[in-house]
């Protein structure tokens, strides 16, 4: 009888070694992006507060670099239209094979665009551009390495965690984001190396900005049950305004799209209107993550906290709809805050709770906005958690975002990266030939048309063939009998033409 010899399992170590590369690369890159925005922000608040003095030398700078950077962003937009808007729709796009990405293009223009339009003031966030740069990245050493493209998914996978981690200090939140959002699988192939690029990513960025939190808001009070009457409440009124935000989003690309203006000169519009807006509101500008912090000062008044929301709502709007590149997750982020604080100081001011309670609102609106806007829970959660840096506000925090995602979702609200996604690929319309022949991956989901049905049951498009099922670390071979369980990833051969109808086929329709 003979011993089975040991072998080490080494399946992953290289998926973790480009994890490992990806994200030292990726940290640097998108930390120098961090810091270049924050500086050039600055710069700007501290003209517009010079020229509300009527500094006309101050105005004179405003108006000619607004000028110059408009011009720039337009350049490259004309060069590179995959530049615009935040990327992430992009990145999916690129990982189900339906869009051609040039990555270095990409990676240089998307970085020195994104740094003119966010840090122009701009109401865009840099998250989504971070994430796409991590991609580009991934992409970029996928190409070196001479990749095929399911291998190259990984890196790209990788880079996109890698980015998102380095741009908030979220290295958990990061992965749950590529998995529940950008790739919609939990591999463990996808899993490994995006948690290797998120976490060494944040380390880079830890030991460049520090270990305070992006959101460090302090120790929030421990909110009392009886009071959860009012988390029903406002999760309601969140995804009300949740719902309302994908719907106005999605009609401003359509309002921009009826411009008689070229698309890469859209960002005139934005550009030119937040010269007044700078003067009279420098501190309004930007992303956003200023004004989550100043909210932890003085209380503001409800009639103030209204007219914040308004204005950051509608210029967010002319922000992304123009196209400029940069993101709407911290801008998301910010409105949820101040939704939080309008809420919370209503509910003081009609005697329903106490003013320890604010920030607490405060905390919890950004992660039940965006847990409804882009329908993404569990990102939302971890997210503000590790943002925030405090644990004593899980349980409401959770109670919230689930409400507010059951009021989107019954009011037929789709995830908004999904939405941005459709409309990028109607707009860029592939004409292939039957030779054009990929590999796709569909994971079998619960309640999904695939789960326990046998491989010969499955009514799939003529000329397609699965040629590999993966279960956890099995590989199986497809036989007709073999009954695909929950969790399994189907590997399909088909042609690029019939990609996507086999997805929507096999994926969302349960």
């Amino acid at each position: 009888m003979f011993k089975k010899r040991f072998q080490f399992n080494t399946s992953k170590l290289s998926i973790v070694l480009y994890g490992v590369i990806i994200g030292f690369f990726t940290g640097l890159v998108v930390s120098l992006f961090r810091f270049l925005i924050e500086k050039c922000l600055s710069y700007f608040q501290f003209l517009y507060i010079a020229a509300r003095q009527e500094n006309l030398m101050s105005i004179s700078t405003i108006v000619i670099l607004n000028i110059m950077m408009m011009l720039v962003v337009a350049w490259f937009l004309k060069k590179e239209p995959n530049i615009s808007g935040s990327g992430i729709p992009q990145v999916e796009g690129l990982l189900l094979g339906e869009i051609s990405v040039n990555w270095w293009s990409t990676l240089w223009r998307k970085f020195v665009a994104g740094i003119l339009a966010i840090g122009s003031g701009l109401m865009l966030g840099r998250e989504g551009p971070s994430i796409q740069l991590g991609a580009s990245i991934g992409q970029g050493i996928a190409q070196y390495r001479k990749l095929s493209h399911n291998q190259s998914k990984s890196l790209i996978a990788s880079g996109a965690a890698a980015g998102l981690a380095a741009a908030f200090n979220a290295p958990l939140a990061s992965v749950m984001f590529v998995l529940e959002e950008v790739y919609h699988s939990i591999s463990p192939f996808v899993w490994v190396g995006a948690l290797t690029g998120a976490t060494v990513a944040d380390f880079v960025s830890t030991v460049i900005f520090g270990q305070t939190p992006v959101l460090a808001v302090g120790n929030l009070n421990v909110f009392p049950v009886k009071l959860y009457g009012l988390l029903l409440i406002f999760g309601i009124i969140l995804g009300i305004f949740g719902f309302l935000y994908q719907k106005v989003l999605l009609a401003s690309l359509t309002i921009y799209a009826k411009l008689k203006l070229p698309k890469y000169l859209y960002g005139i519009i934005p550009f030119s209107l937040l010269i007044p807006l700078g003067i009279c509101w420098p501190y309004l500008l930007g992303g956003g993550n200023n004004i989550i912090l100043s909210l932890t000062g003085a209380p503001l008044n409800l009639k103030l906290l209204a007219l914040m929301l308004i204005i950051r709502f509608i210029f967010s709007m002319v922000s992304y709809g123009s196209g400029l590149p940069g993101g709407i997750f911290l801008p998301i982020l910010t409105l949820g805050a101040l939704f939080g604080a309008f809420v919370g100081e209503l509910f003081v001011s009609l005697n329903m709770m106490s003013t320890a309670y604010i920030m607490n609102f405060v905390v919890i609106g950004m992660a039940g906005y965006f847990a409804c806007i882009g329908k993404a829970p569990f990102t939302a959660i971890i997210l503000i958690f590790e943002m925030v840096g405090s644990v004593t506000h899980i349980l409401p925090l959770a109670f919230v975002s689930l409400i507010a995602y059951l009021m989107v979702d019954l009011l037929n609200g789709e995830p908004i990266y999904e939405s941005l996604l459709d409309r990028l690929l109607n707009g860029n319309k592939h004409v292939y030939s039957d030779s054009d022949v990929t590999t796709i991956e569909i994971p079998v989901l619960a309640g999904s048309l695939m789960e326990d049905q046998r491989i010969r049951d499955l009514n799939l498009v003529p000329n397609t063939l699965i040629t590999l099922i993966r279960r956890s670390d099995h590989l199986l071979i497809p036989k007709g009998d073999l009954i695909l369980r929950d969790g399994d990833v189907v590997f399909i051969r088909a042609s690029q033409r019939n990609a996507q109808i086999i997805r929507e086929q096999l994926m969302y329709h349960g």
